[in-house]
């Protein structure tokens, strides 16, 4: 092990320089991404433990060798069980997604923490938008993309709750208070709900279009949000973003739209 080690460092090659690099800041950005969730807990242990698996190599300590190198295997199936939900989401975005897209996130400022936010945002409201047609509620979701926006929070209920579809079928439910007003969504935290939209004033609209899809419009020309509508009479989902409405889409569309605009 020490041999390898000094075989490793002598005759130092940019190679060698990029690996240990590339090494810091993915362990760096992973820190980042966990600090202050319960999986901090977990990155911690895992490093305690290969620190103290290469130490104990290193010392040529055969008997703690043996301990935790079982431990090692064990842990690293134990790793797959706890995180599959996440490692599952990450491999079918990275089939589905440029992999520039994804690699420039993770070494940006905050971008592994913020594309693991922006990912839960749009599992958890395509979700929630699924159950709303199965169930035919009406609905208007406004996630921001930047913070430059201008909606007015006062006039709805503060939740500052983390997004989820449970919360957010909850608060359209039948016999929600808050039903027909809007929630809005800014970085994985669902700030308000029942909240009042200005209201889009555009000719181009369809007539038949009632208030839902208006403020939508009206939303999206006050700030650089994405705002989604599921219309309680035909439970057909429109989109409104960069002070355009798109109308009568899929929910693959609608999930394409959430990506160009909250991941890019």
């Amino acid at each position: 092990m020490q041999l390898a080690i000094t075989e490793y460092f002598s005759g130092f090659t940019f190679i060698q320089v990029i690996d240990l690099l590339l090494v810091f800041l993915l362990v760096f950005q992973l820190y980042r991404s966990v600090k202050g969730s319960i999986a901090f807990n977990i990155f911690i242990g895992a490093l305690i433990i290969y620190l103290l698996w290469r130490l104990v190599a290193w010392l040529e300590m055969p008997l703690m060798s043996e301990i935790v190198n079982r431990l090692v295997s064990i842990g690293l199936i134990g790793l797959i069980v706890l995180f599959q939900p996440e490692l599952r989401k990450f491999l079918i975005n990275l089939g589905r997604r440029p992999t520039s897209g994804i690699f420039r996130r993770l070494f940006e400022k905050s971008g592994l923490k913020k594309y693991i936010a922006e990912e839960e945002i749009i599992n958890e409201t395509m979700e929630a938008i699924h159950k709303f047609i199965k169930e035919k509620v009406g609905a208007t979701l406004v996630i921001a993309r930047s913070d430059k926006y201008q909606l007015d929070t006062n006039s709805g209920v503060l939740v500052n709750g983390l997004v989820s579809s449970e919360l957010l079928n909850s608060i359209f439910s039948v016999d929600s208070p808050l039903k027909n007003g809007a929630v809005l969504i800014d970085n994985n935290q669902l700030v308000a709900a029942g909240i009042t939209l200005p209201i889009s004033d555009s000719q181009k609209m369809a007539a038949h279009r009632g208030l839902r899809h208006r403020a939508a419009l009206g939303a999206a020309e006050n700030g650089e949000v994405i705002a989604i509508v599921i219309s309680q009479e035909t439970q057909e989902v429109s989109v409104a973003l960069d002070k355009v409405l798109m109308e009568s889409l899929n929910l693959e569309e609608v999930k394409k739209l959430m990506y160009e605009a909250l991941v890019g």
